[in-house]
């Protein structure tokens, strides 16, 4: 996605937005659509005007930006409602665009939420992991045919270890856990086979999923401060009786998502004072 695309887009927000800024944006991903509950004084940009940001083609995602208020706070929020991913097109580019975008119009933080499953058997469906640190087991990356020597990211903290101390005490303020642990990218759209969970879990991860790590590879090159959060949707293959699916993944995230919703406009708050 060119830079061009990127400006382009971000003047169309800025002129949507007229004097309002977000100072934190948000991915949202399956299991979080909660989150748009209870927001003040929203103003809807499609992607389709956002010449920098992708089609979407999967149940459960929106498709476009949303400017709004927090009920708690004056804090305005840039909610990117849905993502492409990877396995749509084998593109791991496809979001690069939208989250350089977030950092043009001056948004300093992103948050990256996504369903997930479990590794872990003490993590049932409904639990929230912050990622402390990832797998890019895809070993594709957004920076691919990016020029320059600014492409070599260090990725030794990619996900911001203040935040995520914030969003703990956020989460423990409801009483609600918020463990912490290593998140898997596979590309999809397959789930996983039980071998796989168990070479995952041998390699040290606590979720896996489909998303978020390319979003957090661009996010880090544009200079942002990322927080990454998972709903465990399911346990991973060979872990429970369930029978995987798109649909039973937006079936336990829909049971989920109001106390996920809750936990996330506290951590909101909590990352922008």
């Amino acid at each position: 996605m060119s830079q061009e695309a990127v400006q382009r887009s971000a003047e169309a927000l800025i002129h949507a937005w007229g004097a309002r800024r977000p100072r934190v944006a948000v991915v949202l991903g399956s299991g979080w659509s909660g989150m748009v509950q209870g927001l003040l004084d929203a103003v809807d940009v499609p992607y389709a005007d956002l010449p920098a940001f992708p089609p979407l083609g999967i149940a459960g995602h929106s498709a476009c930006v949303r400017l709004a208020r927090l009920a708690q706070s004056s804090t305005e929020v840039m909610l990117l409602m849905g993502r492409q991913h990877a396995y749509e097109t084998g593109d791991a580019t496809a979001m690069r665009g939208a989250v350089r975008t977030v950092a043009a119009v001056g948004c300093p933080i992103i948050v990256v939420t996504n369903a997930a499953g479990s590794l872990r058997a003490q993590w049932p469906s409904g639990s929230l992991m912050a990622l402390s640190d990832h797998l890019n087991l895809v070993q594709r990356s957004p920076l691919q045919g990016w020029g320059g020597s600014d492409r070599f990211v260090d990725m030794g903290q990619a996900y911001d270890p203040d935040l995520r101390r914030a969003a703990q005490g956020a989460a423990a303020g409801l009483g609600v856990a918020l463990h912490e642990g290593v998140y898997a990218w596979m590309m999809g759209p397959q789930f996983e086979t039980p071998a796989e969970i168990r070479m995952l879990q041998r390699l040290g991860a606590d979720a896996v999923g489909m998303s978020t790590v390319p979003e957090t590879i661009a996010a880090r090159h544009a200079g942002l401060r990322v927080l990454a959060i998972s709903l465990m949707t399911n346990m991973a293959a060979g872990m429970g009786v369930e029978r995987l699916s798109h649909e039973q993944t937006l079936k336990a995230a829909a049971l989920h998502e109001a106390q996920a919703a809750k936990v996330l406009h506290s951590i909101l708050s909590a990352i922008t004072i």
